[in-house]
């Protein structure tokens, strides 16, 4: 009797055990799924919030930017009702003193006519003066839409503007902010993206403070841009005491108050082939370790290494075609037709490698089936640093 209890009492802690396993495994996976579902949702929800703003953004733009224009033409139509009006009061006025004269009466409406279409004329003209480059200037217009950008302000501010868009917005406006110093350490990808975009960065930062702020070597440092380029050059794991984003931040405010600067005449940027030079050399150095990293060895790293080259190259690619852009505004008058037309070549390329965004970075075999990402993003990087070369070259005369 007693084996039989105790068989059965052994039978039901059995029972009970797998039932606790079996209650656990439910309660595991329910969990997975929720949180799966709750990561999903907020991801969507941000890309959402993100787009809605945009495009609120873009609307508000237009809108304001209609505003004005409607405005100003109302203001040059109340000018020129009060213009006409003043040239017929005067004409009926110089009607009535000489109504005792035939001829002079008779000559009277024909200079009416003749000065109502000098107006008409002049209103016509100072329409086409005031009026039609409003659309083009603006980027609003559907035949200019894509007409390449114009420089509005003294140059080196648009060179600067496009220095601190990349960072900034990494610090800034990207999901989680800064990465690399992150103690849980998620979407390694992001990581490395931005840590190609502070190597653009630290690049452009000493080109800035050593060549383009100073007319030569015996000239002195613009403090600000000198603490800025100290300032980068913290490491990216950087936690507290600094913080790598916080010395990171100092340095973008420092280029913006140079900005300003510039934009009040209060500091030089100086433009000619010996300060430029030293930015395209910095850059070529950047793409050739980029491009190593991309063509060796193909078909034989592990994809989670792949994957970490790959995106540390588009980071590369992002920020320095942003600011290659600003360099054929603000240089348009120390780089030649040509010139120019090489840049362009090389921006296009970097574009292109901006915009690779696979699923997954894959590491396949030259000649298999899979992709190899890796090689993939190599071919524009390396007409990049080919395109520079040449301008580098054609600038110094060293073709």
């Amino acid at each position: 009797m007693e084996e039989a209890k105790n068989a059965v009492n052994e039978g039901d802690a059995v029972k009970k055990k797998s039932f606790l396993k079996i209650l656990i495994s439910k309660w595991f996976i329910i969990t997975v799924l929720i949180l799966g579902v709750s990561g999903y949702a907020t991801w969507w929800g941000t890309n959402w919030w993100k787009d809605f703003t945009a495009k609120r953004g873009g609307q508000i733009h237009k809108t304001q930017v209609a505003h004005k224009t409607d405005v100003a033409h109302d203001t040059h139509s109340v000018v020129m009702d009060a213009t006409h009006g003043a040239q017929i009061t005067h004409q009926s006025a110089a009607q009535k003193q000489d109504s005792h004269s035939t001829a002079q009466h008779e000559t009277g409406p024909q200079n009416h006519t003749v000065q109502h279409t000098a107006i008409n004329k002049t209103a016509n003209e100072n329409k086409a003066a005031g009026h039609a480059p409003a659309t083009p200037a603006d980027g609003h217009g559907a035949t200019n839409a894509h007409a390449a950008p114009v420089r509005t302000g003294p140059r080196g501010v648009a060179f600067v503007d496009a220095c601190i868009q990349p960072l900034d917005h990494e610090l800034n406006h990207r999901f989680l902010g800064w990465r690399p110093n992150d103690i849980i350490r998620i979407a390694d990808n992001i990581k490395n993206l931005q840590l190609g975009i502070l190597e653009v960065t630290r690049r452009t930062a000493v080109a800035l403070a050593e060549n383009l702020s100073r007319t030569g070597s015996t000239d002195a440092y613009v403090p600000g841009l000198e603490y800025a380029m100290n300032a980068f050059m913290i490491k990216p794991t950087e936690l507290l005491f600094p913080s790598a984003e916080g010395k990171y931040q100092e340095g973008l405010d420092e280029w913006r108050h140079y900005q300003n600067m510039l934009e009040r005449r209060e500091a030089r940027f100086y433009r000619r082939v010996d300060n430029l030079v030293p930015l395209l050399k910095a850059y070529e150095s950047i793409l050739g370790s980029c491009d190593e990293n991309l063509v060796k060895d193909p078909g034989n790293i592990s994809s989670f290494k792949a994957d970490d080259v790959f995106y540390y190259t588009k980071g590369v690619a992002t920020a320095m075609g942003t600011i290659l852009e600003a360099v054929a505004l603000d240089f348009d008058d120390t780089l030649s037709v040509q010139g120019t037309e090489v840049l362009h070549h090389a921006v296009e390329a970097l574009h292109h490698a901006s915009h690779m965004d696979p699923w997954i970075v894959l590491e396949g075999s030259p000649d298999g089936i899979l992709a190899n990402h890796r090689a993939n993003i190599a071919a524009p990087i390396s007409h990049t640093r080919f395109y520079l070369d040449v301008l580098s070259r054609s600038l110094t005369g060293n073709l």
